[in-house]
């Protein structure tokens, strides 16, 4: 069935992306863990059809381990109020709706597929906000794994002819910048400008004017430029992104029915003759992803095995990869709209090899390929190292 459709964390990115980087195209060579065979892995079925394992049971320290979930239940976010009531002052003008309010700090902790430790309330349907980027990115790998999209590199106008990508500045814009956050895109979309200039429509966010990069040079966490993305992505679809969302991979991974992927109020188009909603990034103007934490927990397992989901390849191993790679020197420690640990500087406790989905609030989906651990954690301060310095701990 068709559902309807960080603040400090990227108050720093925005100060990150005044840097002037050089690009390169250098690529992660550090080690990765060898993937077992997919027979040995265990996948939970349907609804709450999930085994629990008590942590002795899979080489971790089951005190350790309650310690750290202790913790965890202490950090509270200060960020977000449970009524959204800073919304605009922190973000501007909404565009799109938020829910009358959101659950407390929750979590769950996997290992080798297993809940091994669970707080809070995991089945509340909450903002998600920039975590939707990495499913964007998902959705981008599925994109070119059928096909539809002959090479990440290529320019968005080959593809999108909406007049989004016509100028000198913008026909150069490829697909591959988008998901690096360095498009430079210029122009407006859904009443937002490429610039953030102006108290009243950006709130905390707002920018100081600057000239304009080469696309691809400069790296900016930009929502507009994602939602121009995402619109990029509907005109090639065209099919709504949270229906593309929802067979490609939410029912192949028995993800619940509670999840929505909300438009903004004025965030529709026309194609072939049918209004379609395009989605957003993330929340920062209302709407977005809202999904439980039981839910990320499974898309945050599906990338820990490489894109496969029981006898499936819904995302290819390739696409896994190259997300959660490092493009380079432009910009943060990025891969395509996923954040990593390449230099050990994110989470410095915690593998080079890992990496995360992160969005305001602070929501996290953090996947460990070296201990076959994923950690959901949301609504806390944003301290995510401490917890996987916590947990890490507690492996034998």
């Amino acid at each position: 069935m068709f559902r309807n459709s960080i603040l400090s964390l990227f108050l720093a990115a925005s100060v990150l992306s005044c840097q002037q980087p050089q690009q390169a195209n250098s690529t992660n060579t550090t080690a990765q863990p060898t993937p077992k065979a997919t027979a040995d892995f265990y996948y939970p079925g349907d609804g709450d059809d999930w085994e629990h394992r008590d942590p002795e049971e899979v080489g971790l320290d089951a005190a350790k381990l309650q310690a750290a979930v202790e913790w965890a239940k202490t950090q509270e976010t200060e960020q977000m109020p449970k009524d959204f009531s800073t919304q605009e002052e922190i973000f501007g003008k909404m565009l799109g709706p938020l829910p009358a309010d959101r659950a407390e700090t929750n979590g769950i902790v996997l290992k080798d597929g297993y809940i091994v430790a669970e707080w809070g309330d995991t089945k509340q349907p909450d903002p998600t906000y920039s975590v939707a980027k990495s499913f964007l990115s998902t959705i981008l790998g599925i994109t070119i794994d059928k096909g539809m999209i002959e090479s990440i590199y290529d320019p968005v106008a080959k593809y999108v002819k909406d007049g989004g990508y016509e100028s000198e500045q913008n026909r150069r814009v490829t697909w591959e910048q988008h998901a690096r956050q360095t498009t430079e895109w210029e122009g407006e979309l859904w009443g937002k400008n490429s610039d953030f200039v102006g108290t009243a429509e950006y709130g905390r966010g707002e920018r100081k004017p600057r000239e304009l990069q080469e696309p691809g040079t400069f790296y900016e966490y930009n929502d507009v430029r994602i939602n121009r993305f995402a619109l990029s992505l509907l005109r090639v679809w065209e099919k709504p992104l949270p229906e593309v969302l929802e067979d490609e991979i939410m029912d192949p991974i028995d993800a619940s029915d509670t999840w929505r992927w909300v438009p903004y109020h004025n965030s529709k188009v026309m194609i072939n003759g049918k209004e379609m909603p395009s989605v957003s990034g993330g929340t920062r103007w209302g709407g977005g992803l809202w999904i439980n934490t039981r839910d990320e927990a499974r898309f945050g397992y599906l990338f820990l095995r490489n894109g496969r989901w029981e006898d499936k390849q819904l995302v290819s191993e390739a696409w896994v990869k190259e997300a959660t790679t490092s493009r380079g020197t432009v910009g943060p420690d990025y891969g395509y709209l996923w954040w990593l640990n390449t230099e050990g500087k994110a989470w410095p406790s915690a593998p080079t090899t890992s990496y995360a989905a992160l969005g305001a609030g602070q929501n996290t989906i953090w996947v460990d390929p070296e201990h076959d651990i994923v950690i959901v954690w949301r609504w806390h301060n944003g301290n995510q190292d401490e917890l996987f310095k916590r947990v890490l701990e507690a492996v034998k």
